[in-house]
């Protein structure tokens, strides 16, 4: 579900340092530079930042992707060039970050995880910085991101992307992570609402295994959206010039939409938690229902095994051993019991 942390490498490291946490990875950095206004659109893929940064054209806004923060040495080459802090730097590279924003002078960041759910859940963190007329973007190549949605937007000049500004943009990437927010938890409900109906009707013993798997990416789910929403009340309270008044109403939006996914995700773990107590109990039932069968067949054939051991002790005077009706007569008796005492389990309501 999340990339193994390798941290070993920071321990006595100064602030600022930058050394990357995830998964070593090979391969070039890919970049992607997009630029709009309302009426020129660019778009271009390069693997070398200077030649990135020729086709930079001023009066348009500017967006830059950086697939890939395992290069180090590009990432800080990008802070020193936009002026950003080591302190941002090292949280980019250091992919264990919990959902964040920052304001800083001549810039704002956030820090969240772009969850992406197929057969698994899957998170990658995504570092966005927000300056005058750019917006660059830091992601992990996992192959797809959130943001094919407003690549196509930008491309047709459909929606306001095209006519607003770089805070703007700004707010719909997060928008758009927000969104596949919505997808996971569609996905989650799903295989919640299946797993109830076989947890009630047949449980089966993979089905623990399952709900387990299940609350496991609730959890996960959990710990990034409780922060999500702390990030956009802190982004909203931002008294930054980056930020017009009207893309905070957007903002504030997307506050609503943080809050929505916290009450869906709160209401699948504790239907999770019931769902446990009801395969246990489903579970408890049946174990009750063995031993109460158990226990009657006992109470049913005690009597009637110590009836058959007193005529098997083989002494030679019991008087019953001599007797022509002796054999049909314990019979009777013994049926007369398991008899009775069936039919007072039955009028006491036990079977």
């Amino acid at each position: 579900m999340t990339a193994a942390i390798n941290k070993s490498k920071d321990i006595g490291a100064p602030p600022g340092t930058l050394h990357y946490t995830g998964e070593e990875r090979g391969g070039r950095v890919r970049i992607t530079l997009i630029e709009f206004n309302e009426k020129e659109f660019f778009e271009q893929e390069f693997f070398d930042l200077s030649d990135c940064l020729t086709h930079v054209k001023e009066n348009m806004v500017v967006w830059i992707n950086v697939e890939g923060v395992h290069h180090t040495s590009l990432i800080e080459k990008i802070g020193q060039l936009f002026n950003i802090h080591p302190l941002t730097l090292e949280d980019i590279v250091h992919i264990d970050q919990r959902p964040k924003f920052e304001d800083y002078d001549h810039y704002l960041v956030t820090i969240i995880k772009m969850i992406k759910y197929e057969t698994e859940m899957r998170g990658e963190q995504l570092s966005l910085v927000l300056l005058k007329n750019t917006v660059i973007s830091f992601q992990e190549p996992q192959g797809g991101d959130a943001f094919d949605i407003i690549r196509n937007r930008l491309r047709q000049s459909k929606g306001r992307v095209r006519k607003l500004g770089a805070d703007y943009l700004f707010y719909a990437l997060l928008d758009a992570v927000v969104d596949w927010y919505f997808n996971a938890i569609e996905k989650i409900g799903d295989k919640v609402e299946t797993l109830e109906e076989e947890i009630i009707n047949q449980p089966r013993k993979e089905s623990l295994v399952e709900l387990y798997n299940i609350k496991r990416e609730v959890i996960y789910l959990r710990k990034q959206v409780w922060p999500l929403r702390d990030m956009i009340n802190n982004l909203l309270r931002s008294e930054s010039e980056f930020i017009t008044p009207n893309t905070q109403l957007f903002f504030r939006d997307l506050l609503d939409h943080s809050t929505r996914i916290i009450d869906t995700v709160e209401t699948h773990r504790d239907l999770l938690s019931s769902m446990m107590d009801i395969y246990l109990s489903n579970n408890s039932n049946k174990m009750n229902e063995v031993m109460k069968v158990l226990t009657i067949m006992s109470s049913v054939f005690i009597p009637v095994t110590f009836i058959a051991g007193v005529y098997g002790m083989n002494f030679t005077y019991m008087p019953e051993l001599k007797s022509p009706y002796g054999y049909a007569g314990v019979w009777v008796v013994m049926l007369s019991v398991m008899g009775g005492l069936l039919y007072y389990f039955k009028k006491k309501k036990w079977i």
